[in-house]
C-alpha cells in the first residue's frame, strides 16, 4: 500500500470503532493526502483505550516508523553539549524526532493522553507519534494504580513507534493565579521524579520538555530555572547514576534563549 492506503484503510478501521465520526469523514476529500492524515491524527486522538487488531498495529507501526524516518530521527549523541556541563544540552525541535533513552512527555493527571483531536500539546504529540498501543498501556497501568496520577510523580512507559525506547510521564502543577512555594516545590519534584526513574532504568540519556509551561501557564523563564537547578542539583547528589546525557528539549525561540543564558551564561 501506499502512504494514501494505508491511511485510508487505518482510518477505516477506526471509524468501525467509532461510527459517531463517520458523517465527518464522509465530508473529506477521499484522495486528499493531507485531510486523510489529519482525519487519522484526530481518531487516534479521540479513541478510547481498547483493545485492537494485530493487523492494525502492524499497519500503523510500519505507517509511523516510516513517518519518524522522513522527518528525520536525531541521535541524541550527536546534540553538542554545554561548555559548562560536558552532561547538559539543548535541542530545538519535535521532540518525537529525539532518539534518547526517554523523553519525558508532560502530562495530564488521567495519564492518557490529550483527546483533543490534533492539539499542539506535547502530550498530545507524543501520543499521536506513539501509536495507540501507549494510550492503552497507561490505561492499564491507572487502572492498577487506582487513583489519578499525583503532581510531581513520575511514570515509565516503553516509547513504542518514538525514535526514544521509554516515555517518562510527569504531572507538573497547574498555574491559575501567582505561582507559589508549593508549586515550585511540584516542578523541581517532576524533574528529580523523572531523573530517578530513568536512572533506576539504567538509562543514559533523558530529553525534558518544558514542564507546565504553555497549556499549564508555569512562567517559562522560572520554570527553565528550576529545571537547570533540580537537574544539576540531582547529578552533584548522584555521581554514579547512569545518566550521561541530560537534552532540555525547547520548541520556541524564547526558551531556547532562556536555556542558553542559564546553560552558558
Amino acid at each position: 500500500m501506499n502512504p494514501l492506503e494505508t491511511v485510508k484503510e487505518l482510518n477505516h478501521m477506526l471509524l468501525a470503532e467509532m461510527p459517531e465520526y463517520r458523517l465527518q469523514a464522509n465530508r473529506l476529500h477521499a484522495d486528499d493526502y493531507k485531510e486523510q492524515r489529519m482525519l487519522l491524527r484526530s481518531l487516534m486522538n479521540l479513541r478510547n483505550p481498547m483493545p485492537v487488531s494485530q493487523y492494525f498495529l502492524d499497519l500503523q507501526d510500519e505507517f509511523l516508523q516510516s513517518e519518524n524516518k522522513e522527518k528525520g530521527i536525531i541521535d541524541v549523541s550527536q546534540i553538542s553539549v554545554s561548555q559548562k556541563d560536558h552532561r547538559l544540552c539543548i535541542w530545538q525541535g519535535d521532540i518525537t524526532r529525539l532518539a534518547a533513552d526517554a523523553v519525558v512527555n508532560a502530562a495530564n493527571a488521567a495519564l492518557l493522553g490529550c483527546f483533543i483531536p490534533c492539539h499542539k500539546c506535547i502530550d498530545n504529540a507524543i501520543h499521536s507519534a506513539a501509536g495507540v498501543q501507549l494510550r492503552d498501556v497507561c490505561f492499564q497501568m491507572m487502572q492498577r494504580q487506582g487513583h489519578e496520577e499525583a503532581t510531581g510523580s513520575a511514570k515509565i512507559t516503553k516509547g513504542y513507534n518514538l525514535p526514544a525506547k521509554y516515555v517518562i510521564h510527569t504531572v507538573g502543577p497547574i498555574i491559575y493565579d501567582e505561582v507559589t512555594a508549593e508549586d515550585k516545590l511540584m516542578l523541581a519534584s517532576c524533574y528529580a521524579s523523572c531523573l530517578q526513574v530513568a536512572a533506576e532504568k539504567n538509562l543514559e540519556s533523558i530529553a525534558f520538555c518544558c514542564i507546565s509551561t504553555g497549556e499549564f501557564h508555569f512562567p517559562n523563564d522560572l520554570a527553565a530555572e528550576i529545571a537547570v537547578d533540580t537537574v544539576q542539583a540531582y547529578l552533584k547528589q548522584n555521581p554514579g547514576t547512569s545518566l550521561k546525557k541530560v537534552i532540555f528539549n525547547v520548541f520556541k525561540d524564547l526558551d531556547k534563549e532562556i536555556y542558553e543564558n542559564l546553560l552558558e551564561g
